[in-house]
């Protein structure tokens, strides 16, 4: 399973959270302790928000320790809402267009999870999205394809709305076609504002997902950014935590 982090807060270099807390997600990307996976080697990739209105993004195949590009990147870029994912592959292949954060005009998203029988219904998740969409279909994981229907789902105008709409329906179509692996899904999504964290999984077994209210700034992610994990909340599952500005709001995901 991979591992992500999100930051909002008065702007910092990067390098503050990637780097400096003693289980930083780069110490996490060598030695996770809230996943079956240790190891998370398939390749990272950043997100940020600056003075213009659509992210920047950054994404290697390189493990996140090994590259010197991230390092110098973090000690210069400046962000108040920034993404950083380190990836263990499910499935498909370990190259730039799969690694997350995913952007579509002023949104970030990023994903740790699995959509059951992916394979079986890769070919129905693709013919979800409206053909105008279908371009920034540039990857091949069940992340890019969730994110993109949230969007063809009314992601920009009711997020809640947009999110419960995309897992229902996918969660069908498995039902449907008879697939027993779970969807899991531990996510958080921007539109450069607000934050939107979900923590959802069909078989009850969702993803680890924290979050901490620090005195001028907020951080959700896979897991605690200090080894001590103190002040850390687990956020409970099959819910949504809506954050804007330093307060949030935890409200239930239900499917049915």
């Amino acid at each position: 399973m991979c591992r992500w982090m999100a930051y909002k807060g008065p702007s910092v270099y990067l390098e503050q959270l990637l780097f400096e807390p003693d289980h930083s997600l780069i110490h996490q990307s060598l030695s996770a302790r809230k996943s079956e996976v240790t190891v998370n080697a398939d390749g990272f990739g950043l997100g940020w928000y600056d003075e213009r209105d659509e992210p920047g993004l950054y994404h290697e195949i390189l493990p996140a320790w090994s590259d010197c590009n991230l390092k110098s990147l973090a000690k210069h870029i400046k962000s108040p809402l920034f993404f950083a994912h380190v990836r263990a592959s499910t499935g498909t292949s370990t190259n730039r267009n799969n690694c997350h954060p995913f952007g579509y005009e002023n949104w970030l998203f990023m994903h740790n999870g699995q959509v059951g029988g992916y394979e079986n219904l890769r070919w129905w998740l693709d013919r979800q999205l409206p053909e105008e969409l279908y371009p920034h279909r540039r990857g091949a994981t069940d992340s890019e394809a969730l994110f993109l229907m949230m969007v063809a789902n009314g992601l920009a105008e009711q997020p809640e709305r947009a999110i419960r709409t995309t897992l229902r329906a996918v969660y069908n179509e498995m039902q449907a076609r008879g697939i027993d692996e779970p969807l899991r899904f531990t996510s958080v999504l921007s539109d450069g504002q607000r934050l939107w964290a979900i923590r959802y999984a069909s078989d009850h077994h969702a993803p680890s997902l924290y979050i901490k209210t620090f005195a001028d700034y907020l951080v959700v992610g896979s897991e605690p950014l200090e080894l001590s994990g103190e002040g850390w909340d687990l956020i409970e599952q099959d819910t949504i935590t809506c954050i804007e500005a330093m307060n949030y709001q935890v409200i239930p995901l239900l499917l049915s």
